[in-house]
């Protein structure tokens, strides 16, 4: 006698392990790059400080977050079972 096939959906995953690799990389990435955005007030509001215009906050931060997007879109379009 043959089985009979059930037509249950199974339980996998829309990607595979390589694009949840590229999509956790990427979000650090993105956090690293809020982290470095973060801080540059003044204690006292009638001080100013120049330190929210540095290079690391105007420059560096942005920059990695526009690359943490980047890996993002790239890993949702991974295709991993290309040869």
């Amino acid at each position: 006698m043959k089985k009979k096939e059930s037509n249950k959906p199974g339980h996998a995953f829309i990607f595979a392990k390589k694009n949840y690799q590229f999509m956790f990389i990427g979000l650090g990435i993105i956090a690293l790059g809020f982290l470095l955005m973060a801080g540059g007030g003044s204690d006292d509001p009638n001080t100013f400080n120049d330190a929210i215009y540095n290079f690391r906050r105007i420059r560096l931060a942005p920059t990695l977050v526009l690359i943490g997007f980047a890996i993002e879109v790239y890993a949702i379009l991974l295709n991993p079972y290309k040869n």
